[in-house]
């Protein structure tokens, strides 16, 4: 059994669905500290041909909270009228901007809640069948280094592989996850070039501008078009 872990974003970018695609479980680290200046609450899409971001404003947003116990704001009108601005003669327009609003106008105005309807309205459209799990129900030991987390996260879970995005690399030691039992790999994404609204756009943009240029069955084949290293 495979495992990846990651903070909760606000539709995020492709890479991070290849991962949760490369594995059998996936957990929202929500209780994690919040970052402010992060992805958690925005992105980027293609606005008249140049990276704008959306963002939707973080009632309290503090460093020093969880992501768990922080709510957004209900203010999301002006991120949507980007979104539908710049997106409406995209050829997939009909299919996705509904799961975009309904996604930013969840009710419950949770970041974990809202992020993750995101997340799973996304993997249901591309058929990611992915079991999504929340770090803040799992037993594990949060006084473990962040390496000692995961660890912990992946034996509580029975998943003996664990596999982070390539800019882990640089922070966790593979002989100390083998110590454990736990195989560690680093996922390195194959960038996917596509034109967005007359731009050549690499896979760095919000998955909102993947899905509404590329049909579902092209961004599949794309999904699996990655090395763990």
């Amino acid at each position: 059994m495979k495992l990846a872990v990651m903070q909760p974003y606000l539709f995020p970018y492709y890479g991070y669905f290849q991962l949760i695609h490369s594995v059998d479980k996936f957990v929202l680290y929500d209780d994690a500290n919040y970052i402010k200046q992060g992805y958690i609450n925005r992105n980027s899409i293609n606005v008249d041909g140049a990276e704008r971001n959306f963002i939707v404003p973080v009632i309290g947003a503090s460093s020093n909270k969880k992501i768990k116990d922080l709510l957004f704001s209900d203010d999301v009108k002006k991120s949507l009228a980007m979104i539908r601005q710049s997106y409406s003669k995209a050829p997939n327009y009909n299919k996705i901007y509904p799961i975009v609003e309904e996604t930013f106008k969840t009710p419950n105005r949770s970041i974990v809640t809202v992020c993750q309807n995101g997340i799973e309205s996304v993997c249901n459209y591309l058929d990611i069948k992915t079991e999504i799990i929340k770090s803040s129900e799992l037993s594990y030991n949060r006084e473990l280094t962040a390496a000692g987390k995961l660890i912990d996260m992946s034996l509580i879970l029975n998943c003996s592989h664990y596999i982070n995005n390539i800019g882990g690399k640089k922070l966790y030691d593979k002989g100390l996850f083998i110590d454990h039992g736990v195989e560690l790999s680093f996922l390195k994404s194959s960038c996917i070039n596509y034109e967005s609204n007359g731009v050549c756009f690499e896979s760095n943009l919000s998955i909102i501008d993947v899905l509404m240029w590329l049909d579902s069955e092209k961004i599949k084949k794309y999904l699996k078009e990655y090395e763990l290293v």
